[in-house]
């Protein structure tokens, strides 16, 4: 018997709105870093200014959990004394992040949430993420768990990683919980160190351009390119055992042992190589305010992506290539896993509201899909209020 009811009537109780937990939880971007955080390398993200808003009350029994989405008008009633089964839906990533904290040996009882999402979903801004991060941190208020902030980060990784089966790396977590407003994160995923960079994008701003396509490969070849990856280095350990992941890996000694790498091996830890000094010169562009040399990176990053790493599609190259004699766009790139989501660009404030409508029809005539654009700004990470 299945752990799990959904209904599609919205309960009476979350009528109340007097909830003890409110959570803001938003989603991110990634300026440039692609598939190099679960390589232990260098990734550009941010929070944004679109979220996800959870709130959370006890409702006084033991095991009792109710979730409400008023954005998709469903939800679902589980008990956490009982085994969770996995939906393939977006409850996975609650029951993911639940059954962390009840593996860990947590003190939670029965609650109450329902959830408002105001991120597109599949858009390649981590609303996934978003959703875990929000549910850990209302649960770690709501019964005064005391985990800090990257504990927060940590678990809802180890929820997707090891519940929802996407071996994702640290990146959409971090951002989300840890991000400062106007700000962008220089983040090295092996230490976790973080610098934050002043956003100061002078007269442009950054617009994401969503395909609405989801290509069916995305779950299983995000996985597949990240054990490519781990596959050169258990070869290149046996006779270099101080080598850990791509990130230890100079170009010469990957050329090295280019003979023993299959072909696509090779290509995927180049990219990384690659994609990882673009990182470190993307900041120190942004720090200098030399926004031609960021827009560069940029689409130095998505023909990376689109030949080395092979995760883009034709609608996003088909955006990315659009965009290349438009003087007043600087760069643009995939953002996210890959085979669908969005471009990100960097583009002129006072140029927006035309290229929309100039590309939206371009694309539509290629695909015959319609386009969504989302201006974002870089955000405040989670916020917790108490009523």
């Amino acid at each position: 018997m299945t752990n799990i009811r959904a209904f599609s009537s919205k309960p009476a109780v979350f009528e109340n709105n007097d909830y003890e937990i409110i959570v803001e939880s938003p989603g991110r971007i990634n300026l440039i870093g692609e598939h190099t955080d679960y390589n232990e390398g260098y990734v550009l993200p941010t929070a944004i200014d679109k979220k996800i808003v959870l709130k959370f009350q006890k409702n006084h029994t033991e095991n009792f959990c109710r979730i409400y989405s008023d954005t998709f008008k469903k939800g679902f009633e589980f008990h956490l004394d009982k085994d969770f089964q996995k939906t393939s839906g977006w409850e996975d990533y609650i029951f993911g992040v639940v059954q962390e904290f009840l593996n860990s040996g947590a003190q939670i009882e029965g609650f109450d949430c329902i959830i408002e999402s105001r991120l597109p979903v599949g858009a390649g801004i981590s609303s996934s993420a978003a959703l875990e991060c929000g549910i850990a941190s209302g649960l770690n208020e709501l019964f005064q768990l005391q985990l800090e902030d990257l504990d927060i980060v940590k678990l809802s990784q180890r929820a997707e990683n090891n519940f929802v089966g996407s071996n994702c790396g640290i990146m959409d977590q971090f951002s989300s919980v840890m991000s400062k407003e106007d700000h962008i994160i220089l983040l090295d995923c092996r230490s976790l160190e973080a610098e934050f960079i002043p956003a100061d994008f002078k007269d442009c701003q950054l617009l994401l351009l969503n395909t609405n396509v989801s290509h069916n490969l995305a779950d299983s070849d995000y996985n597949s390119r990240r054990e490519e990856c781990e596959a050169t280095i258990h070869i290149i350990q046996k006779e270099k055992p101080e080598i850990k992941s791509v990130r230890d890996l100079s170009f010469e000694l990957l050329d090295k042992y280019k003979a023993k790498l299959t072909g696509k091996m090779y290509e995927r830890c180049l990219y990384v190589l690659k994609e990882n000094e673009r990182v470190l010169a993307a900041a120190n562009a942004l720090k200098s305010g030399n926004l031609k040399s960021f827009g560069e990176l940029m689409y130095t990053s998505h023909e990376g992506l689109q030949h080395n790493y092979e995760v883009s599609c034709p609608e996003l190259d088909f955006l990315v290539d659009y965009s290349r004699d438009k003087e007043f766009i600087y760069g643009s790139r995939m953002m996210g896993g890959g085979f669908g989501g969005c471009t990100i660009n960097l583009i002129k404030k006072d140029k927006i509201k035309n290229y929309i409508e100039e590309v939206s029809a371009a694309y539509y005539q290629k695909f015959n899909v319609q386009l969504d654009a989302i201006s974002v700004s870089p955000g405040e990470g989670t916020r917790i209020f108490k009523n």
